[in-house]
């Protein structure tokens, strides 16, 4: 993979080990030419994300709405930054710019953004990998919320295989490497409809 979007908070967290994971996600992703594509801010997970890349030689892409370009939100000093109208459209840039997506800790936008990267996979729109770092098990409960919507029928065992989970970055990015996407279920193809 030559480029991962990266979904997650712009709140520290109540736990140091949230900041420090994401400042150590970006020295991985730097220490293998694996360039970022982030939301673009300077708080938070996001910023010590980029942190991490930048310090390490890492490049950065940062993608933020210019409503929260003109809060003074942004970072500095990124490789690029790419101003776009709405949040839509900055969750359509990343996906645009990576081969794979991260989620790490966040509240209701990171969720947001992960869980749309998985419904456009799940209807064949896109195969790239999406990957959940679990840092301090902090997805245990989203986990086994999603075996639950397998076990009552709402959601199919091979597409709930495709969130790729770690707490681990070395091992989440081995499983994405190695990512092949299930074929489109049967009634996605033009022969059943």
């Amino acid at each position: 993979m030559k480029s991962i979007a990266v979904f997650c908070g712009s709140s520290d967290g109540y736990n140091e080990c949230y900041l420090e994971a994401a400042f150590e996600l970006g020295r991985a992703l730097a220490a293998k030419n694996i360039r970022i594509v982030y939301g673009g801010a300077k708080m938070g997970l996001m910023g010590a994300l980029a942190d991490g890349a930048l310090q390490h030689g890492g490049r950065v892409i940062g993608v933020i709405p210019y409503f929260l370009k003109t809060k003074e939100v942004v970072h500095e000093t990124l490789t690029e930054l790419i101003v776009v109208e709405t949040m839509h459209g900055r969750k359509l840039k990343m996906f645009e710019l990576c081969d794979g997506i991260i989620t790490m800790p966040g509240g209701w936008g990171t969720m947001e953004e992960m869980f749309e990267m998985l419904t456009w996979g799940q209807l064949g729109l896109h195969t790239k990998p999406v990957g959940l770092l679990n840092v301090n098990g902090y997805y245990d409960a989203l986990k086994a919320l999603c075996d639950n919507m397998v076990q009552e029928g709402f959601l199919n065992e091979y597409i709930n295989a495709t969130l790729l989970t770690s707490e681990s970055i070395e091992y989440l990015l081995e499983q994405m490497e190695s990512y092949t996407a299930p074929e489109a279920p049967v009634w996605l193809t033009k022969q059943s409809i």
